[in-house]
């Protein structure tokens, strides 16, 4: 009997630090025999949300993702937290591994704004692996 595939979420939004969230992913799914889930999600607060991929930036993903040779699911959702909606995908999938993708903050900012890493961080059940972009 085949053991299941390695599923691999991945937070993703259309930046740097969703690209390199990506990246990692896929190069993660390959290297353990895995799929991808991608997560865009937005709380949907602001009439414009720029980590929420357009219609134009999915088909940019949906490209992107045919030539990666690997079982890939691309996910959108809307919802109070973000974080929230990542960790509600991977229970859904019994993720193996988050990707996320992380940025400096000041303190003001995470106190303000709070920390959609850091909930992933201390809400999964399973590994979280944060990248930063390179350079």
């Amino acid at each position: 009997m085949n053991d299941p595939a390695t599923v691999i979420v991945v937070g993703w939004m259309p930046d740097e630090f969703g690209e390199a969230a990506l990246a990692r992913a896929i190069e993660e799914a390959r290297l353990r025999d895995g799929r991808v889930v991608v997560v865009n999600a937005t709380r949907g607060d602001a009439l414009v949300d720029e980590r929420y991929a357009d219609e134009d930036q999915l088909a940019r993903l949906a490209a992107e993702l045919g030539g990666a040779g690997i079982e890939v699911d691309v996910r959108r959702s809307m919802g109070a937290d973000v974080g929230d909606q990542v960790l509600s995908v991977a229970g859904e999938v019994s993720a193996d591994l988050i990707v996320i993708g992380l940025r400096r903050r000041s303190p003001v900012g995470k106190l303000l704004m709070g920390s959609v890493a850091q909930r992933i961080l201390l809400g999964a059940e399973c590994a979280v692996l944060a990248v930063k972009p390179t350079g």
